[in-house]
């Protein structure tokens, strides 16, 4: 048994004569998604004033609409709400490789032309791009769906480690819950940060998110084959990250030539000796500021083999979008 679901967006007394975000249902629509739009530009707000936005909900197909969750949608509304809509919203979409309704692709691209912002949020990307919309643009989404969008459409530029990407008048999210950065990013330049630490703190979110994707990316240790060569020494070399392990050192330890050393670990690991030991030591002190909270930073970044706070900063910034200080604060405990 399912349970219906009528929606009526504006139910509330309160009167807005703001932005009007339209955002689509469909069949097999993703409840979290959607529910994001809702709780940030449907909710009511009275205290926003009457400028805040208006919301409507889009049904791209005759109901009723099968929902995550055993839920079924009814939409009063179709695709004549893009024809008037400031901002259009696309939750993530029923399947990355699902094709886009003609009619859908049409009405969004005849919205794009007439100047309306349309956001897509996590796999939602899919629908932007199978509208011909992110063509030679920028986009984000969520990492694991990257490849699959990549492979069909070369001509996005993708950014696998941005929480959300703004390209004026097309806005993309990475996973679901960066969804809420990516909405909160539109009211803070609709509005100013004031009105969105206002919705933050309704929503009991952080007002702005330090770093990316990246840092939420489980990145697995590499299994060796048993008996291979070299796996005894990188498991040495996983155990001694705290120490200087300069080439030479471990090609002596293996047995090998320098260059044979390195042609060998890369075939085994698929990475230089350098990218993996760094790898390994990002992983180590994610770990230690997971787990460790009394050890100070100092003390990981020694145990990590980075020597210095300021040395696993700076590899922390590049390689992950934020600090380690802050990746605790979001994950410790």
């Amino acid at each position: 048994m399912t349970d219906s679901v009528k929606i009526m967006p504006n139910s509330s007394p309160q009167q807005t004569k703001g932005p009007l975000v339209a955002t689509l249902a469909y069949d097999g629509l993703c409840t979290f998604e959607f529910g994001i739009a809702y709780e940030v530009f449907g909710l009511p707000r009275p205290e926003m004033g009457e400028g805040w936005y208006r919301f409507s909900v889009c049904g791209i197909e005759p109901g009723p609409l099968r929902a995550a969750g055993g839920l079924t949608v009814a939409v009063d509304k179709g695709l004549e709400v893009l024809d008037e809509a400031d901002l259009i919203v696309v939750p993530g979409w029923r399947a990355i490789d699902a094709p886009v309704p003609a009619p859908l692709a049409a009405a969004l691209k005849a919205a794009h032309q007439r100047g309306a912002r349309i956001m897509s949020l996590c796999s939602g990307v899919a629908v932007l791009a199978g509208s011909g919309l992110l063509a030679n643009r920028r986009a984000t989404t969520h990492w694991r769906y990257v490849a699959s969008i990549a492979a069909r459409y070369p001509d996005i530029t993708l950014d696998a480690e941005l929480l959300y990407m703004d390209e004026g008048s097309l806005l993309t999210a990475a996973g679901s819950a960066a969804g809420i950065d990516l909405c909160l990013h539109v009211v803070r330049g609709d509005f100013g940060s004031e009105a969105a630490n206002s919705v933050a703190r309704r929503l009991v979110v952080p007002p702005h998110r330090e770093g990316g994707q990246a840092q939420f990316i489980h990145a697995p240790v590499p299994e060796e084959r048993e008996g291979i060569r070299l796996g005894p020494l990188i498991e040495w070399m996983r155990e001694s990250l705290s120490e200087d392990q300069p080439i030479s050192l471990l090609a002596k330890r293996a047995g090998m030539s320098m260059r044979t050393f390195q042609r060998r670990f890369e075939a085994t690991t698929g990475l230089s000796v350098g990218e993996w030991l760094l790898k390994e030591r990002l992983r180590h002190a994610r770990d230690l500021l997971e787990k460790e909270l009394a050890v100070s930073l100092d003390d990981i970044a020694a145990a990590s083999g980075f020597g210095t706070l300021a040395t696993m900063r700076h590899h922390f910034r590049r390689r992950l979008g934020t600090s380690p200080n802050a990746y605790r604060k979001s994950f410790g405990g």
